[in-house]
């Protein structure tokens, strides 16, 4: 199938020429339809399947579609909702990039920044508008935002939102928006409180799931260490100098976790930085920017900073913490292993996560290799059993090197 099966105009199919993409994904072969037949969506899809193209080319045809001819002030039309400042700017800059050829605007608004630049922006009007909700919230009260003219919500990331508290600022948004307006909803897994948001919000809509959420590429290899939550860091110096190679993005659980192996990694000479929710948006791009262009080749995080954000040939994935939530678990290692290339994931497990490695186990469907070899084991006087993974030698490298042509990402 090709974008022009799918019912796009010109110009939107000019611009994803541009951008080089040849076919649709599975995720935009089901929903663009849906979206430009103006029924209500909720989609579950993960970064790299191609979710905001799903929804932001069907958004501008519509748009398109709808403009008036005079030159009157634009009007908010299409409010994107997005948790996170980098998932916004991602977003916003996907909307200038497919609709280069038409004269809608988009504009993405934050919080952790100056507002006033924002504040310029929005004075000239704009049609569509990507938004993390507190700043949204904020300059609508301040009635720097309209959402009377509101035709379509999107509601990007919907399980990380209420992950972060947005619950109730989410629902607000969607009251201060036209009743009679299209819905769509994107999450990258649908638990109950996300069910539950989509069933009071959204009329009658069509599900579109993927891929399964249990799912792991079968280009990352998986090793788990037993380790005394003492001696964390000791074993994640020793892995760095004698086992992991390559760019490591290593998640912790909490911000304070965060700064502290970011310290000690640098006191022990490693090219590292960080990005978590305290650090402005300037500060944690900077980070991400360094990390992308090999200035560092470790970058430490939360899950919340860290969510969306997509590197191409990542080798390896740490969970110095683990997670307490299975899906996150596939969530984290599922970027590496990308594109062709074989990637793997180290996870540090302390005897209080042993429950939380039984849950991710039980979900994926697998017993995670356990590397027993190692200078700091959990139980010294114990032979743990060894899980040797079929074909699995944590070997490096890429698939049908020279032969295969790498596909470009979308976001």
């Amino acid at each position: 199938m090709s974008f022009k099966d799918l019912g796009l105009i010109k110009p939107l199919l000019k611009a994803i020429d541009a951008q080089g993409y040849d076919e649709p994904t599975f995720v935009q072969e089901k929903t663009i339809p849906l979206v430009l037949e103006k029924k209500d969506v909720v989609a579950s899809a993960q970064t790299g399947t191609g979710k905001t193209a799903a929804f932001a080319l069907p958004i501008l045809q519509l748009l398109f579609d709808k403009q008036d001819a005079s030159k009157r002030q634009k009007k908010i039309r299409a409010l994107v909702v997005s948790p996170t400042r980098e998932l916004a700017s991602q977003i916003n800059e996907n909307f200038k990039n497919y609709g280069q050829f038409t004269n809608l605007r988009s504009a993405v608004i934050f919080g952790g920044t100056s507002i006033e630049p924002q504040i310029d922006i929005l004075k000239k009007g704009v049609d569509i508008l990507v938004a993390t909700p507190g700043r949204l919230l904020d300059l609508h009260k301040q009635d720097y935002i309209n959402l009377d003219y509101i035709d379509i919500l999107v509601l990007d990331e919907a399980d990380l939102m209420l992950d972060m508290g947005f619950i109730d600022d989410v629902k607000k948004i969607e009251r201060l928006c036209p009743d009679e307006k299209q819905t769509l909803l994107f999450s990258a897994t649908i638990p109950y409180k996300v069910e539950q948001l989509a069933n009071t919000i959204l009329k009658d809509p069509e599900r579109i799931d993927v891929t399964p959420k249990a799912s792991i590429a079968n280009d990352i290899s998986q090793v788990l260490y037993y380790v005394p939550k003492r001696n964390k860091i000791q074993l994640c110096l020793h892995l760095l100098r004698n086992t992991v190679k390559g760019n490591v993005l290593i998640f912790r659980r909490t911000k304070f976790g965060v700064t502290k192996l970011e310290n000690r990694l640098l006191e022990n000479g490693y090219k590292v930085d960080s990005i978590h929710g305290d650090k402005t948006q300037s500060d944690r791009q900077t980070a991400l920017n360094k990390f992308k262009n090999g200035y560092v080749n470790i970058l430490v995080a939360t899950d919340v900073a860290a969510r969306g954000i997509d590197i191409d040939e990542l080798d390896t994935v740490m969970n110095f913490d683990l997670p307490n939530v299975p899906e996150t678990y596939v969530h984290r290692i599922g970027r590496t292993g990308r594109a062709g290339n074989i990637g793997i994931a180290y996870s540090l497990c302390s005897a209080d996560e042993k429950n939380y490695i039984k849950s991710i186990q039980e979900f994926i469907g697998v017993q995670i290799p356990v590397e027993a070899e190692h200078p700091f084991p959990l139980d010294p006087k114990a032979k743990p059993t060894v899980h040797k993974k079929k074909g699995s030698k944590h070997k490096k490298g890429r698939k049908g090197s020279g032969s295969k042509k790498k596909k470009k990402r979308w976001y």
